[in-house]
């Protein structure tokens, strides 16, 4: 985590990348610079890039022509560009205009584990399961859920396959209806994602404009460990 040395900022930082998933370059300007054990750091005004947090992976991004990673600085709670390592972040003046740019690819991934995580979780909610933990990385995507009632599916493979299915269905069903995936804020400035009618809940991640951009939503059969059930999932974005 980079933190903060002494910071002069000239104008509050929009997070664009809640906005619009689908933007892929904003012309903006420096708000913000500084340092940290000798590491600079530069804050845009527009900022375009997802940190990592909430388990979705941070986005791949540039700064002009320089490849950067986004971090959320603790200290001014700004999210900041810093040069991967091994790289190196020019010197940026604050007001100086520059041009953000993602690499799409990756947000269109990222974007599209994220909600069908949120989807393997409103399929294990119709089972009378609650969630407890999420990972939406790739490679490692899963649910946790406990289940605050007995489920007697759990104790033998073929009752854990037939749970599975019954996710499977339900994911299935949300996708083919093609519900819509909005971000809104609500109460004391939350913002929460809709999947249509089906699920709710508070998110700062990135998303797919509807279930019918998901493509490929796999899920192996369902693992019980430590008391939890684990639902594993991968997922792509349809072609653009």
């Amino acid at each position: 985590m980079v933190h903060s040395a002494e910071i002069v900022q000239v104008a509050a930082q929009v997070g664009t990348y809640l906005d619009d998933t689908y933007l892929e370059q904003v012309d903006t300007r420096v708000i913000a610079v500084g340092e940290q054990n000798g590491t600079p750091w530069a804050a845009v005004e527009h900022c375009l890039f997802h940190p990592q947090g909430g388990g979705q992976p941070a986005d791949r991004g540039l700064l002009d022509d320089t490849e950067i990673v986004p971090v959320r600085d603790r200290e001014s709670g700004l999210v900041v560009a810093v040069a991967p390592e091994g790289g190196t972040l020019p010197s940026l003046a604050v007001g100086r205009r520059v041009r953000a740019r993602i690499d799409m690819d990756a947000r269109t991934a990222h974007a599209a584990l994220h909600t069908a995580g949120h989807l393997v979780e409103a399929a294990g909610r119709t089972q009378g399961w609650e969630m407890v933990a999420s990972n939406h990385f790739p490679g490692q995507a899963r649910i946790e859920f406990r289940t605050p009632q007995p489920d007697t599916r759990l104790a033998d493979p073929e009752g854990r396959e037939e749970a599975t299915a019954a996710l499977r269905a339900a994911v299935a069903t949300a996708i083919a209806d093609d519900l819509p995936v909005l971000a809104r804020h609500e109460g004391e400035g939350r913002r929460v994602v809709h999947l249509g009618t089906l699920h709710h809940a508070p998110c700062g991640g990135t998303h797919v404009r509807s279930l019918g951009d998901l493509a490929e939503v796999v899920l192996p059969t369902l693992k019980v460990k430590k008391g939890r059930v684990r639902v594993s999932y991968t997922a792509t974005h349809r072609s653009r």
